[in-house]
């Protein structure tokens, strides 16, 4: 994008920043968890919201009831500003159990403004904790509606959080992690949960380093092996963490110099995607560009250094490589740049892709795969995986 002057410039983020993390581990002998945790980030008015849902048993039926919740209550709670109204209308539809009279699924959602407005609403899973000042604080909790049996009452609470509050929304597998055991042979309970994070809140660290803590802690109360899906999520305020990734060469070379200049000042992360797109930068910038040392990679082309940015790799091929990556697939053996891109792209909360649209003729060359694409097609591509999977707030601006 760019402003009245022609002069390339873009989105401020909102500060403090909500961050969402998870983790989750299947019932030990399941290839699928029966938990399933679904997040959408709104950048028209910046809330997030994080569902959280258990599918009755565990496998792939209970994945399948657990994703269509999860999927339901995030969609209906950010598509309204009524997050009660919102969960009242989910749990009634859920079907019930014919034998357990219960509903086949539970769900947590989580609500939150840039401002730290919290809603909480709950049906059927333990309850979510707030660390607030590294202290678990106990919110009153209002009654929406009844349930069909013990702990199937939908429950609704707010808060206002701070920078550095968490909140942690938990699966029953954690709070019955080691249940029938000698040290705890009623599970590792909500109190017992509390009592820990209580502990561990002085330093809370990321969400997502939170929730995978909270999930090694309840697998290993269950023996090393998950007597049940085991899940977490977090979400926590913080100032935002800001990446830039420079790709292409502008269609008109006379905006060389401004792409360097944007590329230079941006307050954050930086990085080159582009051999190209690096030396343009290091001309205008008057900086080197000098290949890195290390084992070469058979798949992925070797990095490079230019001062003042994270990191500089090849164009097309560590792009293509990296969003396999972001989509799930299983990393390379070796760190190399696809590697290094996804964990920047990963540890960033806003990220920022400035494409260039002049055409390179080394991606005409017919040899080359198919699904590499066009620039600006896998560009959109990765801003698309990196908001809906990864829950990133992601602008494009092409030049």
């Amino acid at each position: 994008m760019a402003d009245g002057t022609g002069a390339i410039s873009l989105a401020p983020v909102s500060d403090p920043f909500i961050e969402c993390g998870w983790h989750n581990l299947p019932k030990h002998g399941q290839r699928l968890a029966g938990d399933v945790v679904a997040i959408r980030r709104l950048p028209e008015d910046g809330r997030l919201v994080c569902a959280l849902s258990d599918g009755l048993g565990s496998g792939v039926k209970a994945n399948v009831l657990a994703a269509l919740t999860a999927t339901m209550a995030a969609r209906y709670a950010a598509a309204g500003r009524d997050v009660r109204t919102c969960a009242a209308v989910i749990r009634r539809t859920l079907p019930v159990c014919s034998v357990r009279g219960i509903s086949y699924a539970t769900f947590t959602i989580l609500d939150i403004d840039p401002d730290g407005s919290a809603r909480v609403v709950e049906y059927g899973n333990p309850a979510t904790a707030w660390l607030h000042h590294g202290r678990l604080v106990q919110p009153r909790r209002e009654l929406l509606e009844p349930g069909e049996g013990p702990g199937r009452e939908l429950r609704a609470w707010s808060c206002r959080l701070e920078r550095g509050d968490r909140l942690v929304a938990v699966s029953d597998g954690v709070t019955q992690a080691g249940m029938g055991g000698a040290r705890a042979p009623f599970g590792w309970g909500e109190a017992g949960l509390g009592a820990w994070l209580d502990a561990e809140g002085g330093d809370p660290g990321t969400p997502t380093a939170l929730a995978k803590a909270v999930v090694e802690q309840a697998c290993m109360r269950d023996g090393g092996a998950a007597r049940d899906d085991i899940t977490c999520a977090v979400v926590g305020l913080r100032a935002p963490r800001r990446l830039l990734v420079v790709t292409g060469a502008p269609y008109d070379d006379g905006r060389d110099g401004e792409v360097a200049f944007a590329a230079s000042e941006f307050p954050g992360r930086r990085a080159v995607c582009g051999g190209t797109t690096a030396a343009i930068i290091g001309r205008n910038l008057r900086r080197r560009v000098e290949p890195e040392d290390g084992p070469l990679d058979p798949e992925v082309p070797p990095t490079a250094r230019l001062g003042g940015f994270d990191l500089v790799t090849e164009g097309m091929i560590t792009l293509s490589r990296t969003l396999e990556m972001l989509r799930g697939g299983p990393p390379p053996a070796r760190r190399n740049g696809a590697v290094r891109l996804a964990e920047l792209l990963l540890e960033a909360d806003a990220i920022s892709f400035l494409v260039g649209t002049r055409i390179n003729d080394a991606h005409q060359d017919p040899t080359l795969p198919v699904e590499l694409g066009i620039r600006r097609t896998l560009v959109r591509q990765l801003a698309e995986v990196l908001r809906e999977r990864h829950a990133k707030a992601v602008e494009m601006a092409f030049v």
